[in-house]
């Protein structure tokens, strides 16, 4: 038997590895039924899939056609899981520099180019400024050369929008803008993807 933390390590756990979701991944639910994660999208690889649902935490939404069989019994591949015990969504956001891109929509907030990005502290800390997020910038590697270790006032050039400390909500928000390339039908119910109605 897992002790909490394990248990809830085990539900909040999605992978962003590519490879490891390339066949028959598991969209996984709160037991509000909303996704855990909208950026990544919170997936499992259906063996992490499977195995939840033999140890009774999740119900089987969605299937898929593709069945994995035991010597005992079949079934079939879950594409849709939803958790039997809501996972409270944390409320601090992590100042980490996944999370600050996010917020930043991956966009340089000098030129709002999408390349190549690094971050940039708008009051330099050679002046002072400290790394927090109402003071560090994503931005693209020419802008920050250009800047340098100028005040905003005197490099001539401006932030897209103010440098603020989202919310778990805004970065939630943030990510339903940047849904993963592969999407499968059964899970459209369960998503809130800007997808065009038929008429």
């Amino acid at each position: 038997m897992l002790d909490h933390a394990h248990r809830t390590d085990f539900r909040q756990h999605f992978t962003r590895e590519p490879a490891a979701l390339r066949k028959h991944p598991a969209l996984v639910l709160n037991a509000d039924f909303r996704p855990l994660s909208y950026y990544p999208l919170s997936l499992w690889p259906w063996q992490e899939a499977i195995k939840a649902v033999w140890l009774d935490r999740v119900t089987i939404l969605a299937e898929y056609d593709e069945v994995v069989r035991s010597q005992r019994s079949t079934l079939r591949i879950p594409s849709v899981v939803v958790l039997k015990d809501y996972v409270k969504p944390q409320k601090r956001v992590a100042f980490t520099r996944f999370n600050l891109f996010l917020r930043d929509s991956f966009s340089c907030q000098y030129c709002g180019s999408k390349g190549e990005l690094t971050f940039d502290h708008v009051i330099p800390r050679s002046r002072g400024g400290i790394t927090s997020w109402q003071n560090v910038v994503a931005a693209c590697s020419p802008c920050n050369l250009r800047k340098a270790n100028k005040p905003l006032s005197r490099s001539g050039m401006r932030l897209r929008q103010p440098a603020r400390q989202p919310t778990a909500a805004d970065l939630q928000s943030m990510g339903r803008r940047f849904p993963p390339g592969y999407l499968h039908e059964s899970w459209m119910d369960f998503l809130y993807w800007d997808t065009e109605l038929d008429a």
